[in-house]
Formats: structure tokens, C-alpha cells, sequence
């Protein structure tokens, strides 16, 4: 399996994956597990029709779940089956119950659930699912030499998404904060603790969207469907992240050691 290639931490690493990313996301999806899984997927898919068809499919579960960033769920199989078989239209159903609205995505993707019509035969439904296992396995390989590029890759992808969705912006800030990755992002943009999550909900809201305003100027989550507001919020990210795991790094002898040496 190929493995992406990221020289260097902080700022510099981010940028220099940016500017070679499409060449290694190209190397990254010709490796031949990557082509097993997809080829496997594309090949056998068409032939389910219910939920239990699909999670008794481990290879099929696989691309599924990565697909939404929810691969760490392969041995739920009998919660992932929930999930799709109450599908999101009543308000009770068990996706609508999770903060992390990719529950909520994945099982809308399928369409098995009451009064929802299987979306698995319509035309671009196997593309959209193998493009977004494609995209998410990549930031996981990214992760795995550095966990804040998969965040800032997953947010690159997402934000904008997001910022164009049709909700109000109070459910915007409220979607974001459930997702952990995008959450993570903005936290450490915002220069917040991340203890903020064991406050009441309503008050993280306000908190979340107050820091914005004073960082970026908005607390309207629509203005990041702007590239140079995602950039420039994926550049705070970074920055701070690097400067939070250098300090953590350091005792206070080889802080001030550092200090004197300036």
C-alpha cells in the first residue's frame, strides 16, 4: 500500500502535501488493496437490496464505512444495521439520535429505511460512495504519518460542504461540533480548550461562535464556502497545533533554554 509522503510537520508539511497531493492521491488509489476493495465493491453492491445484506458483508461494510469516515465501526455490525434499517425520516430513528451527523449521512446514502426508496441502483451512486472511500482512506494513510493532516485534509473537504447546506447557522455550528474531526479543527483554530466539550451544548454553541467572530471576522458558517476562508482557517489549525505539541514537548529548563538561545 502506498503510503503518503509528508517530509516535515506544521505548516511546511501541509504545504507540501497540498502541492504534490493529486500525484500521491493518484499513486495512493492504484495500489492494488485500495483497487481490491474498490473493484469488489463496484462488482457486488448492485446485488443488495436490505440492510442485512450489506453488513453481512464484511468487504462491502469496509468500503461503506470508510466511505463516512466510520471504519473504526466494522464489528458493530448489528448497530451499523440499525442505523440503515430506521433510515433518517422519523425523528427518533437511531442516526437522528447522534451528534456525529455521518451516521446521519450514510444511512440517507443507502435509502433503506421506512418511507426512503434504496439508492443503490441510481446512476453516480457507486461513483459518489467509491470517490469518497478513495478520498477518506488517503487522509486516514495521511493520518497515520501525521493526525493533524487527516484533519485538516477531512476539513478541506467538508467545510465548504457544510457552509452551503441548507440549514440554518445555529445548525451548522450544531453539526460541526458533533463531527469529532471538524470539531477538533475549529477547536484548535479558535484557540479553545478542549474541555469546552463538558459545558451545556447551548453554551458551547456560544462560545464557538463568539471565538469566530473575534478570529475571522464572522460567525456565519456560510462565509467559509470561500476557499481562502477554509485556507486560512486550516493555516490556524496547523500553526497552533504544532505550536501546542511543540510546548507540550518541552519542559520549563528547555523552554527557557530555548528562549535565552534567541
Amino acid at each position: 500500500m502506498y503510503r503518503p509522503v509528508i517530509p516535515m510537520s506544521g505548516l511546511a508539511g501541509w504545504r507540501f502535501l497540498q502541492r504534490t497531493y493529486d500525484t500521491q492521491f493518484e499513486a495512493f488509489n492504484k495500489s492494488a488493496e485500495l483497487q481490491r476493495d474498490t473493484d469488489y465493491f463496484r462488482e457486488n453492491i448492485g446485488a443488495i437490496s436490505r440492510a442485512e445484506d450489506l453488513v453481512s458483508d464484511r468487504r462491502l461494510m469496509a468500503v461503506t464505512l470508510g466511505a463516512f469516515g466510520l471504519q473504526d465501526d466494522i464489528d458493530n455490525r448489528f448497530f451499523i444495521r440499525k442505523m440503515l434499517e430506521e433510515g433518517t425520516t422519523s425523528d427518533d430513528a437511531l442516526a437522528n439520535r447522534f451528534t456525529d451527523p455521518r451516521y446521519k449521512e450514510m444511512s440517507e446514502a443507502f435509502g433503506f429505511g421506512p418511507g426512503e426508496f434504496l439508492k443503490i441502483g441510481e446512476a453516480g451512486f457507486v461513483d459518489a460512495i467509491v470517490a469518497r472511500f478513495e478520498a477518506n482512506s488517503f487522509e486516514v494513510a495521511a493520518g497515520e504519518q501525521d493526525e493533524s493532516m487527516r484533519i485538516a485534509l477531512y476539513a478541506q473537504r467538508e467545510v465548504a460542504e457544510l457552509a452551503g447546506a441548507d440549514m440554518s447557522n445555529d445548525a451548522k455550528w450544531f453539526t460541526l461540533m458533533g463531527d469529532p474531526p471538524m470539531r477538533a479543527l475549529f477547536e484548535k483554530a479558535l484557540n479553545l480548550p478542549s474541555s469546552i466539550g463538558q459545558i451545556d451544548v447551548d453554551q458551547q454553541l456560544g462560545v464557538f461562535q463568539e471565538r469566530a467572530q473575534s478570529v475571522f471576522g464572522t460567525d456565519q458558517l456560510t462565509d467559509f464556502a470561500d476557499p481562502g476562508m477554509v485556507e486560512d482557517l486550516i493555516t490556524k489549525y496547523v500553526v497552533r497545533n504544532q505550536i501546542a505539541s511543540f510546548n507540550a514537548g518541552m519542559s520549563g529548563q528547555s523552554i527557557a533554554l530555548t528562549l535565552l538561545q534567541r
